[in-house]
């Protein structure tokens, strides 16, 4: 019987809402946008939009596994219990660790840091948000006493001036970055302004585009606090009333617009006019994200932020103030609870020991930890050093995504006992524990989340738990019991956990603390289930909610005054030089989500970027040997990387960029946290992941190609391979530094599966070109194909031209990838087979440019040719490409 359930995407911290009707007989969705929720308004992403394919059983975690062999339940509870206990007897508490996740639920979190830091009595817990958001809750905190975001997504349609500093929204929070779009096409009067190195696809909507020199940013907002003050633009009566620190920031923040132009490489008079705007409008919002977060000084580029809209009185009031764009989907429940490694719960902290007292009376424990614990980098090196024994590391991928990740992995390597709770059986950091404990993933699990906008929703099950999988909260409850703190650790239900994370939140608060949702504290089970999405505080004075934050000039600092914070500007710390003289900057993509183990499964998100890629200057391009679509291979101090190489102007010189995605599992050397440094910020201890110095030089393997195969295939794979799940197909691309001795034997036994089933085989070769090519056919269907370009016997060319000369024997793959669809291939297709072509009259679609509905560069091409489309919007009526999240309309323009 099909139902309808309103639940919450799980990706970013844009918190869409969505419908999903469920056919729990096929166990299938058919997901929409949910039209009441207030982030949304029913728009989702190409991520959200493709989430009912990613809940298919393959590959999923369902069993409870203990040194690679299957268990019971009891078994592996027992000796996580018994390990952690024989531990903490044997070196102390803090030996021990839990690294947990902003996939994690506020209830999940709660419950891990109640028994980290409330009954084992270390504060040995953090999480991966400590990656994205610690930088921005570090300077919340200094300037307001307290990590709120003050503002609210409305606050877009009120603007008259928005910036977007180290944010491309139109990838990493689209559903948000096309609302700005719409309030711009509303009101062509509202000004956009991006700031970020590269020229993303954001600055698609911008009239300002600062690519200042990476690093830069406290000097440029130094600067427009200095400009605002010589402009006579400052809120004077609002400094004096509700601020503190004022001619301190001010004065050393004195920079003139030469000295910042000059600082920051920005053309002056491009500077200027972004200053005289920011003074010229009342209603300014500064949307920022992992361009300031992920930075040696990541605190205090946001406090240069926050003091410029302290400085104009332009906080917290409709269409202005700071805003962080949280990356995650619950991070901000994490910080609710206290999931960095320096918090308690319910905002409060170790810098206080009221605060830890009060929180000891709340649980009812002797064994609060009394001073923070190790933050995620060192974390890892505390492991690495021995320090930490046994770890428990929860729905999170850290070998790929922190900083230094080979050092990562063999941390995790030399460690005596390492728990994994995942909903995915093999990841890289999956392959290194001793116990594996089968996680509910998303459309199993239930609890709530905390967006951007401090707005709490529901993510309600949609299934039956699959195999053994068990919430997070209920695997971390039943160890708590087994290690002797039953009686704090009694839930039955989320929503027991949600009642207590909400009592505390009100307990002995008397509007000192921000985060307040005590209302909550006595909800049923019948409101907890139909809870609607609610922005905190909720509480007696506003029990509906409250959009917005210090509208009356009232902070959580001991004066109750906000605090102007004296910013002198730092380098990253790591700068280039000649042996590394590149900058490399990371970021995530338009279709993939952190690591892949979600986003990998849909084919659609597969097809737009399809492998590891590094964009580079056709400037370093030309001075490094560099040729379009080639491979190059990225080296820091750290590690290193191979990557398809993207030429683009898009880049400053002098700077390259990597995706964050790729990982053991689809690529062979595709980990972009092997190249980052682990230098933190010692403020927030927040990675510098946006500065490392690289070199980079072109990968010269002896050949290339691809294969097509209907099924997954078992292959001896060559030194360069990434795996890239279709639609009825998996695609390898694959490089080798060295020849097999028979092309034909090579194939044949790669790409044979072992069905029993008699193929047959198309094939051609022609070794003076180094060209080889195969099919295997079975009852007239694809099973698999093979194109290969090697090294030819032909005189020797340059290298570049070579490499040229290879890719342009290598076709399309689209064309290819749609006979996979057949039931049968028809002659004229099986005669086109090896040249890679489609026969005559037949249309190739190209690169997929919108994957929410699976349409090619060369279709929007040919329609534009044909039918004369002249905008986006007739592109859209035409073809639907553009009309559901949005993201691609940059691509669409272009081609226009």
């Amino acid at each position: 019987m099909n139902k309808t359930i309103q639940t919450t995407c799980p990706y970013c911290g844009v918190g869409c809402g969505i419908s999903a009707k469920v056919d729990d007989a096929h166990h299938r969705l058919k997901i929409s946008g949910d039209t009441s929720h207030p982030a949304n308004f029913g728009r989702l992403c190409s991520k959200g939009s493709a989430l009912g394919e990613t809940i298919e059983l393959k590959g999923r975690l369902l069993q409870p596994k203990v040194y690679g062999r299957e268990t019971s339940w009891t078994e592996a509870l027992d000796l996580v219990a018994d390990s952690f206990i024989s531990v903490i007897d044997k070196y102390g508490a803090d030996a021990v660790a839990i690294y947990g996740s902003g996939q994690l639920l506020t209830e999940d979190y709660y419950v891990a840091n109640k028994l980290m830091k409330g009954f084992i009595g270390s504060a040995n817990m953090d999480t991966n948000s400590r990656l994205c958001m610690s930088s921005s809750v570090a300077g919340h905190k200094r300037a307001f006493g307290s990590d709120t975001v003050p503002g609210c997504y409305e606050d877009f349609e009120q603007a008259e001036m928005i910036i977007l500093i180290g944010s491309n929204a139109a990838w990493c929070h689209p559903v948000s970055f096309q609302r700005i779009r719409a309030a711009k096409e509303a009101n062509p009067a509202l000004k956009i302004v991006v700031i970020d190195p590269r020229r993303t696809v954001s600055c698609d909507i911008a009239d300002l585009h600062l690519p200042l020199a990476s690093g830069t940013d406290a000097v440029l907002f130094n600067g427009l606090l200095h400009f605002l003050s010589e402009q006579n633009a400052l809120d004077s009566a609002y400094i004096e009333a509700h601020t503190e620190g004022f001619v301190e920031a001010l004065n050393t923040a004195a920079i003139d617009i030469e000295q910042v132009a000059k600082a920051c490489r920005l053309n002056k008079d491009d500077l200027h006019r972004f200053y005289q705007w920011f003074a010229g409008h009342e209603k300014v919002m500064s949307l920022y994200s992992q361009g300031i977060n992920q930075s040696s000084s990541g605190t205090d580029k946001v406090n240069a932020i926050i003091n410029c809209h302290l400085a104009t009185g332009s906080i917290g009031k409709p269409g202005m103030g700071p805003f962080s764009l949280t990356g995650q989907p619950n991070a901000m429940g994490g910080r609710e609870v206290g999931g960095l490694s320096h918090q308690l719960a319910a905002h409060m902290d170790f810098s206080s020991t009221d605060d830890i007292e009060r929180v000891a009376r709340f649980w009812n424990t002797s064994n609060i930890a009394q001073k923070p614990g190790y933050p995620a980098v060192e974390l890892f090196d505390a492991i690495y050093d021995g320090k930490v024994k046994a770890v428990w590391i929860m729905g999170t991928n850290p070998v790929v995504s922190l900083p230094n990740a080979d050092k990562v992995k063999q941390a995790l390597q030399g460690c005596e006992f390492v728990v994994v709770s995942d909903c995915i059986a093999d990841t890289d950091t999956t392959a290194l524990a001793h116990v594996l404990l089968p996680a509910q993933g998303w459309s199993e699990k239930d609890g709530t989340v905390t967006n951007s906008e401090r707005r709490i929703s529901r993510q309600r099950a949609l299934f039956k738990p699959a195999g053994g999988a068990k919430p997070d909260w209920w695997i971390i409850t039943q160890v708590a019991r087994r290690m002797g703190f039953e009686q704090a650790f009694h839930y039955q239900s989320p929503v027991e956990i949600f009642r207590e994370h909400a009592a505390l939140s009100g307990f002995e608060n008397n509007g000192q603390r921000d985060f307040d949702i005590s209302a909550f504290a006595d909800m049923s089970r019948h409101d907890y289930d139909r809870l609607q999405p609610t922005q905190w505080p909720v509480n007696q004075a506003y029990p509906q909610g409250r959009a917005r934050l210090f509208d009356d000039g009232k902070f959580f600092t001991e004066s109750g005054k906000a605090k102007f914070i004296a910013v002198t500007p730092r380098l990253p710390v790591n700068s280039p030089d000649q042996a590394y003289p590149l900058i490399l900057n990371t970021g995530r993509l338009r279709d993939q989500w952190h690591t892949m183990t979600r986003t990998a499964i849909a084919a659609k998100l597969n097809q737009h970027k399809a492998e590891p890629f590094v964009e580079v200057h056709p400037v370093d391009a030309q001075s490094y040997g560099l040729v379009g679509n080639s491979l190059a291979m990225i080296e820091s101090h750290w590690g290193s990387i191979i990557a398809r190489v993207q030429i683009t102007d898009s880049q400053l010189p002098g700077n390259v960029f990597v995706p964050m995605h790729w990982t053991e599992q689809y690529a062979s050397r595709g980990r972009m946290g092997a190249l980052v440094n682990s230098i933190v910020d010692p403020i927030s201890n927040q990675p510098e992941s946006k500065h490392t110095p690289v070199r980079i030089k072109a990968y010269q393997p002896v050949w290339q190609g691809f294969i097509l195969s209907r099924g997954e295939l078992s292959m001896v794979a060559p030194d360069y391979w990434v795996k890239i799940k279709g639609e009825q197909y998996y695609r390898y691309e694959l490089a080798g530094l060295s020849l097999p001795e028979n092309w034909q034997e090579w194939a044949q036994k790669n790409l044979s599966d072992n069905d029993g089933a008699t193929p047959q085989w198309q094939e051609y070769q022609d070794p003076a070109q180094g060209n080889y090519r195969a099919a295997r056919i079975v009852n007239n269907q694809l099973e698999s194909v093979v194109f290969i370009a090697a090294e030819s016997a032909l005189p020797a060319t340059a290298w570049m031209q070579e490499v040229e000369q290879r890719r342009e024997r290598l076709p399309e793959r689209s064309w290819l990838t749609g006979l996979f669809a057949k039931t049968e291939l028809e002659k004229a297709e099986r005669m086109a087979l090896l040249t890679g072509r489609p026969p005559v009259g037949v249309a190739d679609v190209g690169t997929i440019v919108c994957a929410c509905f699976n349409v090619g560069e060369k279709t929007i091409q040919a329609a534009i040719r044909e039918k004369g489309l002249k905008t986006h919007q007739e592109v859209g009526r035409c073809l639907k490409a553009g009309t559901n999240c949005g993201s691609c309309v940059p691509e669409i323009k272009a081609l226009l």
